[in-house]
């Protein structure tokens, strides 16, 4: 059975996150988010432990799938959903092997190679990106822009997650070249109310058409 994601990924960037970490989880997820991912690169192995357990367990209650970003071995301590692993990182079946066959990993990348890699490799889902201009990478990738998504949609069946720079208003472009789902970081964390603008991403995801997969 193809795995079907939300149309909306949020990702709890520990840099951008203004209020109480679970405190602006639980605002998400009330306000309809289903799927987030925890980052935050300064973080000692210890508290990325305890940070992604605290957010494990208030998001679980919630129906809310969550992954962490880089650390198998975390996703699987605290009992995460799955994991989030990029081309620095594990690569896929590593990862796999630490968090275990019954979590879901995902794996970002970047150009068409690193892409027709991970559609061969037991990914769960694949990230593509930046597909617009970041700001939240110190040292970003060159940007894919939305012809890369129509390109590589015919490649995999695997869902695909556009990530880079998408604001409310190119969101739905993305799921109209061929995204499943859209991961949004500054454009939700930024706004003065993140609830609300995750509100407004997910009505505008919602009423666009998605193009065919394989």
């Amino acid at each position: 059975m193809r795995l079907v994601l939300p149309r909306l990924y949020v990702i709890l960037d520990a840099a951008l996150i203004t209020s109480p970490e679970r405190d602006c989880a639980a605002s998400l997820a009330e306000a309809g988010v289903r799927l987030l991912q925890y980052r935050n690169k300064s973080a000692s192995g210890r508290q990325y432990l305890e940070s992604s357990r605290a957010l494990a367990e208030a998001l679980r209650p919630q129906g809310v799938s969550f992954f962490v970003n880089d650390r198998p071995d975390v996703a699987f301590l605290v009992g995460a959903s799955g994991v989030h692993v990029g081309q620095d990182d594990l690569d896929v079946e590593q990862a796999r092997r630490v968090v275990g066959n019954d979590k879901l990993v995902g794996v970002s990348t970047h150009n068409l190679e690193q892409f027709r890699q991970a559609a061969a490799s037991s990914a769960d889902y694949i990230a593509v990106g930046p597909v617009f201009n970041t700001s939240t990478k110190s040292n970003p990738d060159p940007v894919v822009g939305v012809d890369f998504i129509r390109k590589v949609r015919s490649l995999t069946d695997k869902p695909i997650v556009a990530i880079g720079g998408i604001t409310l208003d190119r969101a739905a472009a993305t799921i109209e070249a061929g995204a499943d789902s859209v991961a949004v970081i500054s454009g939700i964390l930024s706004a003065p109310n993140s609830a609300q603008r995750a509100r407004e991403y997910i009505k505008t995801l919602e009423a666009t058409k998605h193009a065919a997969a394989v």
